[in-house]
């Protein structure tokens, strides 16, 4: 392990991307910490129940929601946006025929991208005024400004706080390692920790939990690492061959290998799109705080942990685990390169009963794995209801940091083993050793 590090660090290109990756997450993290102006942060944030939806929102904001800081809205806005294209990608002849253009449709489609961003983080801001200024509470205001000077600079504030966060996002997907989006939801839910630990410590250390309690909580946590590696990490292996070739003296070809189908081809995307459909009650409630039948719906049939928020919520993820599956991986495109190469599936005719020999296997692994995280990401909701447990210990968050961890260090992985190569092939040197 220690070795590994090292060599990190000694390959010039990967440690930029990694300094630069934590550079951007540590402005993030400070940005976190900045508040709002004319809110009282303390206030809201003993306001605000862990419990509720409000509450998961407040976790994926990396705890800016309840602080109401500048961040509040936290990167929500632009994945409701890339969810929208994505969905209308499949219906919209215009967006179909920008997704096939290549970089310049994907350009393209950045670009609306950010200004839906925008448009959606201004309607959440206006929202999430509205739902402060009617908050009544014991201990006072929540806010101490004038509400035609207030709705105006939040709005300004928590859109701006939104479109910085999206930047920070592309830049470390861009410079740095990793997929931005997902890091900054990872570190955001990962700075939540040292509180819940310390809080489950606080309720072991008076009593108000026992020692069993806490050793089944443990054990549950380890239980579903070790099941969400053991499945992400799961693949199915299809046989292929390429025949013999020979091309003046020399024999290429000829060889065996297969193609690996992931069982959770999307990775943590449909978890991430899920939450944040769920999270639209809660903006709507937002728009129309009066709105008593909003709030009844909200509170009680939308509450994590609920019979419907659960059902609705393991449908939504079994949806987009096929949705975002069909969108990173095209049978078609792999049957075609494998014939255009000679290679064919045993017993299979190459070309179109290959693309449907792939995507009904394909089918056939997505669904299971779906379910499976589908389950994860409820059931300890169903555990923590029983055992009144911190909510940071929830399937979802769970899922997605174990999940980011894993594609972050796979392309981690992957620039040491391609530095392994370069020094095999005596190419790549670094202060005078291979790589």
């Amino acid at each position: 392990m220690l070795g590994t590090i090292q060599s990190i660090f000694k390959i010039e290109e990967l440690r930029k991307k990694i300094l630069f990756t934590l550079a951007m997450l540590i402005v993030y993290r400070i940005g976190g910490h900045i508040p709002t102006p004319g809110v009282d942060g303390v206030l809201l944030s003993q306001t605000l129940s862990g419990d509720t939806i409000f509450g998961m929102l407040d976790l994926f904001a990396g705890g800016s929601f309840a602080k109401a800081t500048i961040f509040a809205l936290g990167i929500m806005p632009y994945i409701s946006a890339s969810i929208m294209f994505q969905l209308l990608g499949a219906v919209v002849p215009f967006i179909q025929k920008l997704q096939k253009e290549g970089e310049e449709g994907r350009r393209k489609i950045t670009q609306y991208t950010r200004y839906l961003t925008v448009l959606i983080a201004s309607l959440q801001a206006f929202g999430t005024a509205q739902f402060l200024i009617s908050m009544e509470v014991p201990g006072g205001q929540i806010v101490h400004m004038p509400t035609a000077l207030f709705v105006p600079l939040t709005m300004l504030t928590f859109t701006c706080g939104t479109i910085f966060i999206m930047w920070l996002g592309e830049k470390i997907t861009e410079k740095g390692i990793g997929n931005g989006i997902s890091l900054i939801i990872f570190i955001g839910i990962v700075a939540r920790f040292p509180d819940a630990v310390i809080e489950e410590v606080q309720y072991l250390w008076f009593g108000t939990r026992s020692i069993i309690v806490e050793v089944i909580l443990v054990a549950m946590m380890i239980a579903v690492i070790a099941a969400v590696i053991l499945v992400t990490r799961g693949q199915r292996k299809i046989p292929v061959q390429y025949p013999k070739r020979v091309v003046g003296r020399k024999v290429y070809g000829g060889a065996t290998t297969h193609l690996p189908l992931s069982v959770n081809s999307a990775g943590v995307i449909p978890i991430i799109f899920a939450q944040s459909i769920m999270f639209l009650p809660a903006t709507v409630q937002q728009l129309f705080p009066n709105a008593e039948w909003i709030s009844n719906i909200v509170s009680n049939l939308l509450n994590p942990g609920g019979f419907v928020y659960s059902i609705v919520y393991g449908l939504i993820i079994v949806f987009f685990g096929y949705f975002y599956t069909a969108i990173v991986f095209n049978p078609i495109d792999i049957a075609d390169n494998m014939r255009k190469n000679g290679g064919f599936v045993p017993g299979i005719r190459p070309g179109k009963k290959t693309a449907e020999h792939i995507e009904r296997i394909l089918t056939r692994i997505t669904l299971p794995g779906a379910i499976f995280f589908a389950s994860i990401a409820i059931l300890p909701w169903v555990l923590m209801g029983q055992l009144n447990v911190n909510y940071f210990f929830g399937g979802t968050g769970l899922l997605i940091v174990v999940g980011v961890a894993l594609d972050t260090l796979q392309q981690i992985e992957s620039h040491l083993l391609m530095r392994h190569y370069d020094g095999f092939m005596k190419k790549g040197k670094i202060r005078g050793r291979s790589y």
